[in-house]
């Protein structure tokens, strides 16, 4: 397994997103995986996740699986 260097990605926020500083953030650049990290502490480690199971989540979401979010 080779170091995953996220200093290089391009990270996104949600265009949902307000101004509170309470937001995550994801670098969809990343073979295989989709990191997200938190947007207001940037510096600290960010959570992996396999691009499939990202992908179910979000459709998961979509869909009101999570009730009103």
């Amino acid at each position: 397994m080779t170091d995953l260097d996220l200093a290089k990605a391009t990270w996104f926020k949600s265009s949902h997103s307000g101004n509170g500083g309470t937001c995550v953030e994801i670098a969809p650049d990343c073979p295989g995986i989709v990191p997200v990290r938190d947007s207001k502490n940037p510096h600290q480690p960010a959570l992996l996740f396999p691009t499939t199971a990202f992908a179910t989540f979000i459709t998961a979401v979509k869909n009101g699986h999570f009730g009103a979010v």
